[in-house]
């Protein structure tokens, strides 16, 4: 396994389309919006060089999002890893005691991701994301 690079960083947002005037008006970057509708989410991406900033508004009040916004406010919710190999990452953060949140799945833009559960890493959430081509 091998980390590639700091993907992007994951804001929990009220409002991701209010979210993303920031990054789009005032900062001037490219953003992109994709719907997920297995985890019903709404991201924005803003571009920022080879990292992205991704803000995430759950479509569900009662989401995973949505308490994380409901408890903590808006906010950092994740940091996440470009990895060569999402399995192996996640086989090795388990065989090292980490908690994987689940087996790796689809996210967005075409990517596998896998979680580590934040208890385990210093109080932030823990994203593997692999690009598949």
């Amino acid at each position: 396994m091998r980390i590639l690079k700091i993907d992007h960083v994951g804001v929990a947002v009220k409002s991701a389309a209010e979210s993303a005037r920031l990054f789009s008006d005032a900062l001037g970057l490219e953003t992109e919006e994709e719907i997920l509708n297995d985890r019903n989410l709404k991201i924005v991406m803003a571009k920022v060089g080879e990292s992205r900033v991704e803000l995430l508004e759950d479509l569900d009040a009662n989401g995973t999002i949505a308490k994380f916004v409901e408890k903590h406010g808006e906010g950092l919710h994740h940091i996440a890893f470009e990895v060569d190999d999402v399995n192996e990452a996640a086989k090795k953060m388990k065989e090292n005691g980490y908690r994987v949140l689940s087996e790796p799945q689809p996210g967005a833009g075409g990517t596998v991701v896998a979680f580590v559960h934040p208890k385990d890493t210093h109080g932030v959430l823990l994203e593997l994301v692999e690009r598949r081509k």
